[in-house]
């Protein structure tokens, strides 16, 4: 197929794969598609109470099918995007940059001076569905949400990520949040509004969206669970908008 829908995301000559790199002083961590293997180093990952306990809704503990199942559907999500990227290349190679409803790099990987690959992490894209709203109001905006068009700048998304503990303290989810914001959420999907919530106490994820322009809404002080089953005190909201 032809690279230009691919913009900005460069291709892996031996392989083919798509991927973004982060930008200085991090250029040894890329994005990439989901791959099959990645289900090995998901597991550990999603088992480490220091990263869950800042998630919800993720199964706890974590096992090699609640892996498989997930990195199935990341992959036919990625699939799809660049599948349709593929056929608007093949209609009209001269065409202007096709508007996506997602980006298919998605997962943080270092790479080594040897060559070899370090799995890091996931950050995502959604559609908002309005966690942590009162039911009623949830659905209506949700549903709100759901019917607009890709592209529509009223379209609310959200965030989601986790990162290896690892190599917390790095800033290496700030660098991947800022690179996928003005690479490609902005210009391949017609970003233009986000919604993000942390849960009270995760000051790290808070700093992580503020220096990418996130600006604190509110904090709703109201109990849920974590992954690990802890009820977490509340959570922070905070809003992003396109200049």
């Amino acid at each position: 197929m032809s690279h230009s829908q691919l913009h900005p995301l460069q291709v892996n000559p031996a392989t083919g794969e798509p991927y973004l790199r982060l930008g200085s002083p991090l250029e040894n961590i890329i994005l990439t598609p989901q791959r099959p293997s990645d289900v090995a180093y998901n597991v550990p990952i999603l088992n480490n109470p220091d990263v869950v306990r800042w998630l919800e809704g993720l199964p706890y503990p974590y096992t090699p099918s609640h892996a498989e199942s997930w990195v199935s559907s990341v992959i036919e999500e990625s699939d799809a995007i660049l599948r349709e990227l593929r056929e608007a290349s093949a209609k009209d190679p001269e065409a202007p940059l096709k508007i996506v409803g997602g980006c298919p790099v998605r997962i943080l990987r270092e790479i080594k001076e040897d060559g070899s690959e370090v799995y890091l992490g996931d950050i995502a894209f959604r559609r908002c569905d309005y966690l942590h709203v009162a039911h009623e109001e949830r659905l209506r905006l949700s549903e709100e949400n759901a019917r607009r068009q890709v592209g529509d700048p009223a379209l609310v998304w959200c965030i989601g990520y986790y990162l290896a503990s690892s190599h917390h303290g790095r800033g290496i989810m700030t660098m991947a949040l800022r690179t996928l914001l003005s690479a490609w959420a902005i210009l391949r999907m017609g970003v233009r509004r986000i919604r993000a919530e942390v849960f009270m106490g995760n000051i790290g994820s808070v700093r992580v969206f503020e220096k990418n322009g996130f600006v604190l809404d509110r904090t709703l002080e109201i109990e849920s669970p974590n992954c690990l089953g802890e009820m977490m005190p509340g959570c922070y909201i905070l809003w992003w908008e396109h200049p």
